[in-house]
């Protein structure tokens, strides 16, 4: 293999936002597509601006293919497309399994399905990582990286806190459905995502929209339990946006209460930080000035870039 040629990666679209950041690496990216783009197998759909780095490949094609690195980033296609979709030579070939998620069943024991010492589990936070049981197959960790949208910043203006969360009515506590509907009968919150309405809330708001529509809001509740760092938490604190929310899973790592934002585990005292908050826009606005500096030194793309990039060229070698 030429050394320093692009790298012919086969993946799947899982999470959008995700998939965009990571095919800023400059490499050729080969999305495993259905008819009809279903959900797992969707392509090159949506808003997002894809690159011409990034191409799609019907499942059913995807064995007369050449690749260099197998990038699984769901249990389903890891359980079913491996052997369905694959050729026995590109199960051979260097493969990554990229864990969005922290353990859903069991959160210190539960062991990952991925056995195989020859592959590599990536986890996008330390906190993933501490949490599953992956035995002795090699892992590692690459922290989120993002982009907003050139001369988005946050103004703050409208008194009220805003919450990105998809689907929170169907996902209930893991989510915080429950925090969201206490908090936002004290506090101004207004919810966005998918099916937002079904909890009360907004509507859904276009990837490439989203920064500019919460940029306007006095802050952003995460009101989640359980989860990965959200990239809209990322999103939110690269334009300058005072985060508030749970002092759990890798949020403390991020969020230092009264630097950047407000964390707790006692959500009356994170509705009292947003009521302060709404009534004092020049401290939120301090706040999200440090959240600001914190996303860019700890979330840049640029690092995002040189991390993936290392890791694909090490597999592949």
């Amino acid at each position: 293999m030429q050394r320093n040629r692009p790298l012919r990666v086969l993946t799947w679209h899982v999470h959008g936002n995700y998939l965009y950041y990571l095919t800023q690496t400059p490499h050729e990216f080969w999305l495993v597509t259905r008819p009809g783009n279903p959900p797992g197998h969707a392509g090159r759909t949506g808003v997002l601006p894809w690159g011409p780095n990034v191409h799609e490949v019907d499942a059913a094609m995807v064995s007369q293919r050449d690749f260099d690195v197998v990038l699984y980033q769901h249990r389903e296609h890891w359980e079913r497309d491996r052997w369905t979709v694959l050729s026995e030579a590109q199960r051979r070939l260097p493969t990554v399994y990229l864990e969005h998620d922290p353990p859903q069943v069991n959160p210190f024991s539960e062991r990952h399905w991925v056995t195989e010492l020859s592959t590599l589990i990536v986890h996008v936070t330390h906190f993933n990582r501490l949490m599953w049981d992956c035995d002795n197959v090699p892992t590692r960790v690459i922290e989120h990286g993002v982009l907003v949208p050139d001369g988005v910043r946050y103004t703050g203006e409208l008194e009220r806190g805003v919450v990105v969360v998809n689907n929170l009515a169907t996902r209930g506590r893991r989510l915080g459905a429950d925090i969201y509907a206490a908090a936002a009968q004290r506090v101004p919150l207004d919810l966005v995502g998918m099916n937002a309405q079904d909890a009360g809330g907004l509507r859904e708001i276009g990837n490439l929209d989203l920064a500019a529509f919460t940029a306007r809001y006095r802050f952003f509740f995460n009101p989640i339990r359980w989860t990965s760092l959200g990239l809209a938490i990322i999103e939110a604190m690269t334009i300058g946006m005072p985060i508030v929310g749970l002092a759990t899973t890798e949020l403390p790592t991020v969020i230092v209460d009264g630097e950047n934002g407000y964390l707790a585990t006692d959500v009356d005292a994170l509705v009292e930080r947003m009521r302060a908050l709404l009534g004092d826009p020049k401290e939120a606005r301090r706040l999200g000035e440090n959240a600001r500096r914190t996303a860019l030194e700890r979330f840049g793309i640029e690092r995002f870039v040189r991390d993936w990039d290392a890791l694909l060229r090490e597999v592949a070698s």
